[in-house]
């Protein structure tokens, strides 16, 4: 069965491998890509959007939506990891996808609308546009098939910060709002995509068989695996925002828990996902009303890796 999916998102070298293999995949129906400030800026990340949608040969509207959070200043853009561009110095410097003229919440307000019951929205970047998304109309909690998040950490280190991973680091307020919301969550965070590891010879692969897709990401994938390299220490790049859909399309690779989940919001752990498995922990008032999170604790790395490049290679 083919999947309606909503994808919000920050373009970023892992959200392109991630939105290609969407427009790919016979899984999936990409309804729209909503585009929010994070990897790089508001006007830069749209731009990429439209890129991918050219790549990916596919109608599919994008709109642009928020530049900055709900309430703290902006982060500094991680140039380090994606490049000044998001794509590692690969951004095409012309697109034809047309831009929307609706902003990204309204977009994704009429969509939900438009199909009760059926999208699952996908955010793999900051969770500003979600959430005022969920503030201009409440009732889509009530609307939307699932949520399928990149984002947080449960059990271990953020990324940014020994607490927070960057999608919830960049707008803790946003997180907490959606986290918050009555509807069906999938926290795909780094417990899981810390398990996924993106090898330089999957890339070499993808280069070789997967035409000209297969060419940009692995030319753009060179700024990721450097940034891995060299800051990180590592041979390989963990696999952050495709997880977030093959968690929808191949769940069996992926373990779950069953939790509500909070975020700091303040102070020196701001970003932090907190998550109270089911049913535990009940004498602390406070995780009463909140989403139900099936929190992803871990996954089949290899199940994963494999299951991307069949498709991005067929």
């Amino acid at each position: 069965m083919t999947e309606k999916i909503l994808i919000d998102t920050d373009p970023g070298i892992d959200d392109a491998f991630a939105i290609l293999y969407a427009l790919k995949s016979p899984d999936f129906d990409v309804l729209g890509l909503t585009t929010v400030y994070g990897n790089a800026s508001i006007e830069q990340t749209t731009h990429n959007a439209r890129a991918l949608v050219d790549m990916g040969g596919k109608p599919c509207p994008v709109a642009q939506g928020a530049a900055d959070p709900l309430v703290i200043e902006r982060r500094a853009f991680p140039a380090m990891v994606h490049g000044e561009d998001g794509f590692g110095g690969c951004s095409p410097a012309q697109v034809q996808a047309p831009l929307s003229a609706q902003s990204a919440p309204d977009f994704i307000i009429e969509t939900i609308r438009a199909n009760p019951g059926d999208v699952t929205l996908v955010p793999i970047g900051p969770l500003t546009n979600i959430a005022a998304a969920l503030q201009q109309a409440p009732e889509i909690a009530g609307l939307v098939k699932g949520v399928s998040i990149m984002g947080g950490a449960a059990n271990v280190n953020g990324n940014v910060t020994p607490a927070a991973e960057a999608n919830i680091y960049d707008d803790p307020e946003a997180a907490e709002i959606v986290f918050a919301a009555p509807w069906t969550v999938t926290m795909l965070g780094l417990d899981a995509t810390h398990q996924v590891p993106l090898t330089r010879d999957n890339v070499a692969r993808m280069a070789q068989e997967g035409g000209a897709n297969g060419r940009f990401l692995a030319a753009a994938a060179e700024q990721y695996f450097g940034f891995h390299t060299d800051v990180v220490g590592l041979d390989f790049c963990h696999f952050h925002d495709p997880s977030a859909l093959i968690a929808i399309s191949q769940p069996a690779l992926f373990t779950r828990q069953q939790s509500s989940v909070r975020v700091v919001c303040e102070g020196f752990a701001a970003g932090k996902t907190i998550a109270k498995p089911l049913p535990r922990f009940t004498a602390q008032p406070g995780w009463d009303q909140r989403a139900m999170v099936e929190v992803c604790t871990g996954a089949d790395g290899a199940g994963v890796i494999a299951h991307y490049l069949e498709v991005m290679t067929a």
